[in-house]
């Protein structure tokens, strides 16, 4: 884990960035664009052999990315 986030906008992340997004900290396996058709919306997809879990958020909206 990591003691050094910044504030960027979703848009910002790429995959294999770590970010803390609605309570969770999680690496970005894979980043769906256009989540329900809707071009605002992505979905940031966390895979990993423990668990699978998809976020949805959008575009423009804030998101924590490690800085370290």
């Amino acid at each position: 884990m990591t003691d050094q986030w910044v504030t960027v906008t979703v848009d910002d992340v790429a995959v294999g960035d770590r970010v803390r997004y609605r309570g969770d900290e999680f690496d970005v396996a894979r980043i769906d664009q256009n989540f329900l058709k809707i071009p605002t919306m992505v979905c940031l997809i966390e895979d990993t052999p423990e668990r699978w879990h998809a976020y949805p958020a959008q575009r423009t909206g804030e998101i924590e990315r490690s800085a370290g």
